[in-house]
């Protein structure tokens, strides 16, 4: 967000953490550091005083060191200690130093196996070897200070903040590391890690964190903004020896990575990983790969689940692939990965183009990708390509990036060298027409696509493609988004759908609702045969509430046949709604449903979402209008019509999110002059279009429901899980409006026409700032000043704000963007990321303009955090208002 960048300025910074409940030390005693001649005036050298409050604690057999309120200067490297937890209060940072006095790095005869900076750990701020029961917490900062080397350092220099090797026990709490150099945390053979609420704000350096040879591990609630890679995992030689690695859980995160990977495995990967569940993480950026997974250096990936991830501005979804660059010390094979799951998947891609999401295994049956399955798991991609040659891209079999392969000849999935993929109820779309194939196999075996869902591009030949593969199939009941069949191309191929053993798996009703203090709901949970005979299917329930549970009568159920699912609440589970799901697992696989359950009064879900607020493509466009809610509204150009179907362009794509599972009905606040002028095509989520026809002719806005011209005008309904979902609106008819929507699960609400109301002001200069200063150079700015950031993708301000009832409440943005360059926001409430927005150019900084975007607030507080997404930040912030 800066107009310059900012490199040291320290004292402006205002960061205000969650609430984080510390781990106990080993031992009760507590070691201030200035009892052992810490100043933390931020100048002085602090480095002696802290390694002696260590050691003080090691010495007494444990403890917590101490760091109150105060910048501590750090100019050498500090020594951890076995049982020894560093304890960073609120108002303290530990702050790194110029001075080039750190510890050198160490000569390792293994350097030729992994780059430099995992080769060499001395030369950190923190550095321990062999150490148990050590750990950071508290709700202060480690920062770099912009001193820390992100490249190859010289002898004094240090380029990591945290480096640990040989750990066991090792707790990392709510402390925020800041510019951490090569790396904030590097830890190599660390084993039993917890960490929750960790903060890693280095989108101004490189890597947040490498997990590199670990086992045991559980992270939950970070928070990690990183210009390289985000959060990865890997296995190197450094150690000299090819390690273990496994049984890790991450839940509940945030991640994003300016120019490189978000959630990864490798690209070191000496040692086998297995046993990794990843549920509930947000990744708001990454230039190469949201969920990348390579194995490079011979090792076995296995058993890894993906579930419930929402992936925006992504350059490629989902990436594995196998690689023969063999670079460790135990002369490596070539690797394999398999047994992987992706449940409950969305992304979106940069509005630049995008590698197409790819498995590429290795040539031989022995170094195939195998037995990986999608369920729900739907992409979007920007588009915008030609039809090309359809033949085996090119690949450098020793680079792991997304761009070793050549351009894919598929715009959604291209696959290579697998065998046992499966994609279940899944889907892939554009945003501008791509005239390539949907997907594409080459090379493999038993490659199937149920209830698939591929948007075709206007000149593309056909939508599946397979070459040379034994065992293909595309369901009859996969579509084209307007519903037609998918158009399938096979050369030196078999089909095979009649054989393979597929079930179902519904629950119905959607809810049910228990009073408070306890009670029993049943459901009943369907289970069909879709083909071949997959015999018992054995039921679980994940997603209950506190003090509830769930039984199966009978369990397992063979397939075709139903079973009673009864949960039970008790006086201990709070009120409120859950949504359950159902998992059934069989030899055919592994298959999910979800239903709700409300303890207490049930309340309706009523959402509302701004049209503007999401993608909008020509000629489709925005439009102002004080009497529309946020001041917007979207049509199309004059002269577009498209009463025939739905166009491939000329969008808007909406996104809402709903707090409950059930069955929804749709409204529109809309205007359409006349009968002629009255109509648009309108689908949810990957669902085909609907004509909606016979809108109310008139000049004032008013709300109209959202019906099916070809039903006789009946309200269109979607049945819908809790959480992310989409409307999609394409013209039909120029001179129809669109201001807003609701989703409700009232079926007898009707949506008051009440005008845009009047707000409540939140100043940036009082919110949360991260990477940025407090300023009031430049003029028109409201209360005492504005919010000038780093120019660095992840930089951002975040506002606390209270709303008196939960639902839909109208955001305005004041910003201003004195360069000619769109400066785009990711906005999240909540923690959840509901837009990104671009802020284009204000004529200077002293020009401001309003950005309006429908948000839902839960009742009480909340939090909106506005987040810079390219390197060269957003716009200065005035302030928000509701």
């Amino acid at each position: 967000m800066l107009e310059r960048v900012l490199k040291t300025v320290l004292a402006a910074f205002v960061v205000i953490a969650p609430a984080v409940a510390l781990a106990a030390p080993a031992h009760a005693a507590t070691f201030n550091v200035r009892d052992y001649g810490a100043t933390g005036n931020g100048s002085s050298n602090d480095s002696s005083a802290i390694n002696s409050a260590i050691t003080a604690a090691f010495n007494a057999g444990g403890g917590t060191v101490q760091f109150p309120s105060g910048t501590y200067k750090v100019s050498n490297t500090i020594h951890l200690r076995s049982n020894v937890l560093i304890q960073v209060d609120s108002g303290a940072t530990i702050m790194g130093s110029s001075s080039d006095t750190y510890d050198a790095p160490e000569s390792n005869p293994n350097d030729d196996f992994q780059d430099y900076g995992h080769s060499h750990f001395h030369n950190a701020m923190f550095y321990g070897d062999r150490l148990t029961g050590i750990g950071f917490v508290g709700t202060g900062t480690i920062d770099g200070g912009g001193n820390l080397i992100t490249g190859n350092p010289d002898s004094g220099q240090a380029d990591k903040i945290l480096s640990l090797t040989r750990c066991d026990g090792l707790t990392l709490n709510g402390v925020r590391f800041r510019r951490g150099g090569h790396f904030a945390i590097l830890t190599n053979n660390c084993n039993n890690i917890t960490s929750d609420h960790l903060r890693i704000d280095t989108a101004s350096d490189r890597d947040g964190w490498n997990v590199i040879s670990a086992s045991n591990v559980t992270v939950t609630n970070a928070d990690i903004a990183a210009n390289d890679d985000a959060l990865v995992f890997k296995s190197d030689y450094a150690l000299g020896a090819k390690l273990p690695n496994g049984h890790v859980t991450v839940t509940d995160s945030h991640l994003s990575a300016g120019c490189c990977n978000a959630l990864m495995f490798g690209s070191e990967t000496c040692g086998d990983f297995t046993d990794y569940n990843f549920q509930r993480i947000t990744i708001t950026g990454a230039n190469k790969s949201g969920l990348g997974m390579v194995s490079m250096d011979g090792a076995v990936i296995t058993d890894v689940h993906y579930r419930d991830i929402t992936m925006s501005n992504v350059r490629s979804a989902i990436m594995q692939k196998i690689g023969t660059r063999r670079r460790c010390g135990n002369s490596p094979g070539v690797g394999h990965i398999e047994n992987i799951t992706y449940d409950n998947v969305t992304s979106t891609g940069q509005s630049s183009s995008n590698f197409s999401a790819t498995l590429w295994g290795e040539a031989g049956t022995s170094n195939r990708i195998r037995n990986v399955t999608f369920n729900n798991v739907n992409v979007s991609v920007p588009g915008g390509s030609g039809a090309i040659s359809t033949g085996v891209p090119s690949n450098n079999a020793t680079d792991y990036n997304p761009n070793s392969i050549g351009t894919r000849p598929a715009y959604g999935w291209y696959i290579h060298n697998a065998h046992d993929i499966h994609f279940i109820n899944s889907g892939v779309q554009f945003v501008s027409n791509d005239n390539r194939p949907a997907v594409i196999a080459n090379t493999g075996s038993s490659v199937t696509f149920d209830r698939f869902t591929a948007e075709r591009g206007s000149g593309s030949a056909y939508d599946m493609g397979f070459q040379t593969v034994t065992g293909y199939c595309v369901s009859a009941n996969s579509q084209n988004t307007t519903g037609g069949a998918l158009r399938t191309n096979a050369t030196g191929s078999t089909q095979s759908c009649t054989t393979a053993d597929d079930y179902s798996l519904a629950v119905t009703p959607s809810s049910r609702t228990v009073p408070s203090g306890g009670g029993t709901a049943t459901y009943t949970v369907n289970t069909s045969v879709v083909s071949g005979a997959p015999g018992n299917i054995t039921l679980g329930a994940t997603g209950l509430p506190p003090g509830a549970s769930a039984s199966f009568s009978p369990n397992p159920v063979a397939a075709g046949s139903s079973s009673t699912m009864t949960v039970t609440t008790t006086g201990a589970t709070p009120d409120g709604t859950s949504t359950i799901t159902v998992t059934g697992t069989g030899t055919a696989g592994t298959r999910t449903a979800s239903t709700g359950l409300t303890v207490g009064t049930p309340t309706s879900s009523n959402v509302y979402a701004e049209a503007e607020s999401g993608t909008v493509t020509a000629p489709m466009q925005i439009q102002s209008d004080a009497n529309a809610w946020g001041g917007q509204f979207v049509t199309v150009a004059a002269g577009n019509n498209s009463t025939g179907s739905a166009p491939s362009s000329g969008l808007a794509t909406i996104p809402f999110s709903v707090p409950t599972a059930g069955t929804y009905r749709f409204w529109g606040r809309v205007m359409a002059p006349a009968d002629t002028d009255d109509s648009f095509w309108v689908k949810i989520d990957n669902g085909g279009y609907v004509n909606w026809n016979d809108i109310t002719a008139g000049a004032a806005w008013h709300w109209a429901p959202v019906t099916n011209d070809s039903a006789s005008d009946a309200p269109i309904t979607a049945s819908l899980a809790a959480g992310a979902h989409t409307m999609t609106v394409a013209y039909r008819e120029d001179g129809a409006k669109l201001d807003r929507i609701l989703a409700t699960t009232d079926a007898s609400f009707t949506p008051p026409n009440d005008p845009p109301p009047a707000g409540v002001r939140y100043e940036a200069e009082n919110a949360t700032i991260s990477q940025g200063i407090f300023e009031n150079t430049h003029t028109g700015f409201s209360g005492t000043g504005y919010v000038n950031a780093d120019n660095v993708a992840g930089s951002y301000v975040e506002f606390t704000v209270n709303a008196d009832t939960a639902g839909p409440a109208t955001l305005k943005l004041r910003y201003a963007n004195g360069t000619t360059t769109n400066r785009p926001m990711a906005i999240a409430v909540n923690g959840a990321t509901v837009a990104t927005r671009d802020y284009n150019a204000t004529a200077n900084w002293d020009t401001w303009a309003t950005d309006t975007l429908t948000v839902n607030l839960n009742a009480g507080s909340n939090t909106i955090r506005l987040t810079g997404t390219t390197a060269n930040g957003g716009p200065n912030v005035d302030y928000i208002e509701f």
